[in-house]
């Protein structure tokens, strides 16, 4: 079967047009025309929220934006969350921001990698969907750049739903029923001394999903399962749980579901949390760059799996506005 191609778009709002580019076969597309720093009528940001429930992944460029603006973007697209279950020491005049660099990491945790000269360049640069170690994880995520290296520092996202409907019928309905424990670092072992090991510990964050979640908005079915979070499948042995999350982790981020994004500086990625997952950097842990992003998320609901399932809370509490930060 062949399937028609969709041309690109061109939707017009009360502030005039932006223009909608795919930018891969199942996911992503950019956006052209608008201005971010710039209030955005309701109309405008309908349209907008409508094609990041179809795309999963919208890229802005040339977007010059400081805290209060970016803020003022996330939020209308909902509540926005405190800037990290972890971080207790956000901008103060910005507690929804979260910075992304190597050299916030390492004043407050040390080298991510001890033993080797490598950078952490990222919280987790594994493939991961935000915070799943919540009960309620973000539902939207909006990551600016504020500044990047000349090459390298790419982030993949892969499309959750495009996923699951990829796997065979007998896959589907048998992930559909099944539930995983999600929590901070999942497979990871630290040394109990490490200072990250510690802040995790003393706020622990751990809960259950279901692995397939139904969207709340689009009614889509995604495999709500990552490398980053997801520790066990649960009700089965480890070995057939870890049998099971190999098969969903390799399927998951098969090339053919992703996109590739190269950042510029100013430049805005906003995803659906709900139904992406994404991976970052792969190729800067040598280098000694410069990398500096700054995200804000949207309070999310706790999702709900295709027999009712509701995600329930084993340790912590929910992801919201509020800090709760324990630091020893």
């Amino acid at each position: 079967m062949t399937l028609a191609v969709e041309k690109n778009e061109t939707t017009e709002g009360n502030d005039g047009a932006f223009t909608v580019h795919r930018v891969a076969g199942h996911i992503g597309a950019e956006i052209g025309g608008l201005d971010l720093s710039k209030p955005l009528d309701d109309e405008t940001v309908a349209r907008l929220r409508r094609k990041l429930l179809k795309y999963k992944v919208l890229f802005f460029r040339d977007q010059h934006l400081g805290h209060p603006e970016q803020i003022e973007f996330g939020r209308r697209f909902g509540e926005l969350t405190h800037a990290h279950p972890h971080e207790d020491a956000p901008p103060s005049d910005a507690p929804q921001i979260l910075t992304i660099d190597p050299q916030v990491y390492e004043r407050r945790y040390g080298s991510a990698r001890p033993d080797s000269q490598e950078r952490q360049y990222s919280y987790y640069s594994g493939w991961h969907t935000d915070v799943t170690a919540s009960v309620n994880p973000p539902a939207i995520s909006i990551l600016r750049s504020e500044v990047v290296p000349e090459f390298g520092g790419d982030t993949t996202w892969t499309n959750l739903v495009a996923a699951y409907e990829g796997l065979s019928e007998p896959l589907r309905a048998f992930a559909d029923g099944l539930t995983a424990v999600h929590r901070f670092s999942a497979g990871r072992k630290f040394d109990d001394n490490e200072a990250y090991a510690r802040r995790i510990n003393d706020n622990l964050l751990i809960s259950e999903h279901p692995v397939v979640r139904v969207h709340p908005e689009t009614g889509e079915r995604a495999l709500f399962v990552n490398p980053g979070f997801t520790d066990h499948i649960s009700g089965v042995s480890p070995v057939e749980s870890a049998k099971i999350l190999e098969l969903f982790f390799g399927h998951l981020s098969s090339p053919r579901y992703t996109v590739r994004f190269r950042w510029d500086a100013n430049s805005v990625a906003v995803w659906d949390n709900r139904s992406t997952a994404h991976l970052g950097p792969q190729d800067l842990g040598h280098l000694d760059v410069t990398r500096t992003l700054h995200r804000v998320t949207v309070v999310g609901d706790r999702p709900v799996g295709p027999d009712g399932f509701v995600s329930q809370i084993i340790a912590g509490e929910e992801f919201k506005t509020e800090a709760h930060v324990k630091v020893s």
